[in-house]
């Protein structure tokens, strides 16, 4: 059985899309920019600020599931500028501490003023 979530402390999906799906035990997260929920604004000018504000971001939306980030098991990052890997695993770091997930980095253009964009799948 399919399941669209929608966090209530997650920002509105600018597109024709859900915050998530949830088929059995197993959830796929869409891509988070660094948008404020209550502004539906991109805030922070550096890869770090924007880090920490995609992670609360997919925070919300595995809570509105029943997940946490210990049940996440893959996560793609899309970097606007790969020179920014190192500064994006500092604050990476202090989300999995322990067991973690597999993961894919890539460069891609984002939309203007996103430094990030990061997708998870978690499964129970």
């Amino acid at each position: 059985m399919k399941k669209c979530i929608v966090a209530n402390d997650a920002p509105k999906p600018v597109g024709p899309y859900s915050h998530a799906i949830l088929i059995n035990n197993t959830l796929f997260v869409s891509g988070q920019l660094a948008i404020n929920p209550q502004t539906g604004k991109i805030e922070g000018d550096d890869i770090k600020s924007q880090t920490e504000l995609v992670f609360k971001n997919i925070g919300a939306i595995l809570k509105e599931a029943g997940f946490c980030f210990d049940d996440v098991v893959k996560v793609t990052v899309y970097l606007a500028n790969l020179s920014d890997f190192a500064k994006f695993n500092e604050v990476y770091a202090t989300i999995f501490t322990q067991n973690y997930p597999a993961r894919t980095t890539v460069e891609a253009k984002l939309l203007p003023g996103a430094l990030v964009e990061v997708d998870v799948i978690a499964a129970k």
